[in-house]
């Protein structure tokens, strides 16, 4: 697998309904093409936790790679904003707040998402004017 080093990879939980509509948000706010995604189910998601040594029973709804390193729980996500249009890089100010608080939080919402967003049966499939943005 090769990808631009300029390029950021999102994984993500490909049948969890919030974590879809989050990569489709960051597509939508991403005008310098900075992001690359797979779904942790994905061959390619299992390839790279392996090659970045990323625990998915801890960790199983969102990991950034950026820079040869991963991220991850609410440091993946506002890492990621950063690079959005609009308001989201305001987000990255939460990065001030100590880890263990921010990620209380995104662990509490990621504990409930499937019961809150619902799951699907199966990964999204990204449509063809989208596929260039899915490894």
């Amino acid at each position: 697998m090769t990808v631009e080093n300029s390029k950021k990879i999102i994984l993500f939980d490909g049948v969890c309904n919030l974590c879809s509509s989050s990569v489709i948000r960051l597509i939508k706010h991403d005008p310098k093409d900075l992001f690359r995604f797979a779904a942790l189910q994905s061959e390619i998601g299992q390839q790279l936790v392996a090659e970045y040594n990323i625990d998915t029973s801890k960790i199983d709804s969102i990991i950034l790679i950026e820079n040869g390193k991963a991220y991850v729980k609410s440091t993946a996500a506002l890492r990621a904003a950063r690079h959005m249009s609009g308001g989201y890089p305001l987000l990255s100010v939460l990065l001030i707040f100590p880890a263990f608080i921010r990620n209380w939080v995104y662990d509490y919402i990621a504990k409930n998402r499937y019961r809150w967003y619902g799951k699907k049966e199966s990964c999204m499939i990204p449509t063809p004017d989208l596929k260039a943005k899915f490894l």
